[in-house]
């Protein structure tokens, strides 16, 4: 039995007296894969510093966090399209996204960095990992406007099943953490209309860490906790989990 964790930050401040423990940890909870998001200029050398740490097991990805679009985007994107189109290879386009949660006043730069990097992973055949806080149905519809639209996966999804039908007929894959073990998010109820082979898991650690570690730093070694919350909500074992979501990593991602 394996894990995929499709999306974690790893390579964050918070952990960086015990990155080599931190894989240790999920290597032993049978957590062997790690797709790193990138979140700005200033985290690439971060992200590429751990991925070297184990190269076996760590899958950096390249993008620009729609938190981090500023006025400056323009120049931005010029420095994360040159990391992505260099000779380094990269597993996806990401994160990128929208979020109107702390501030709605730069959606139309946001929508214009997100739908730029979207180009870049249909010219690269990329996947992309979409952060959408407080704007999933904005994302799906900035997507509807492409000629053609990647593949990848809708990170941490929290939306109604109403999104979640509409992505799935997007081609897209709905990424699950610790969300959905908490009591009252609404989620288990959604994914019992959703098909398992449409999920992958993910920590988006160091934030997000399930039941019983809410309120605490997240990591990868905690994607098993998901896992179980997940088998009872499809009423399948622990080992059905991990067999289809981690087909399911590898495929939209490549490994």
């Amino acid at each position: 039995m394996e894990f995929v964790d499709t999306h974690t930050h790893l390579f964050a401040e918070e952990f960086i007296q015990e990155q080599t423990e931190l894989i240790n940890r999920a290597v032993k909870a049978k957590v062997r894969t790690f797709l790193l998001p990138n979140i700005d200029v200033e985290s690439i050398q971060a992200l590429k510093a751990f991925a070297e740490l184990a190269p076996d097991n760590c899958f950096p990805m390249m993008g620009l966090h729609p938190c981090s679009v500023t006025a400056d985007y323009l120049n931005t994107l010029a420095v994360i399209k040159d990391e992505l189109y260099s000779s380094y290879r990269y597993y996806g386009v990401g994160e990128i996204g929208l979020d109107l949660y702390w501030d709605k006043t730069n959606f139309d730069i946001q929508e214009k960095a997100f739908l730029t990097q979207c180009e870049w992973a249909v010219e690269l055949s990329l996947p992309i990992s979409i952060h959408t806080r407080s704007a999933t149905s904005e994302a799906i519809k900035c997507l509807k406007t492409m000629k053609k639209i990647p593949a990848g996966v809708f990170h941490c999804f929290s939306g109604s099943s109403e999104e979640a039908d509409e992505i799935l007929k997007l081609g897209f894959y709905l990424g699950i953490g610790g969300v959905v073990t908490f009591k009252n998010s609404g989620l288990q109820e959604i994914l019992r209309q959703v098909p398992l082979d449409k999920l992958v898991l993910e920590t988006d650690s160091p934030y997000l860490a399930p039941v019983p570690f809410r309120g605490k730093r997240n990591e990868s070694a905690y994607i098993p906790y998901i896992a179980e919350k997940l088998a009872e909500i499809y009423q399948v074992d622990i080992q059905r989990i991990a067999e289809v979501s981690t087909q399911n990593a590898k495929t939209v991602f490549g490994l």
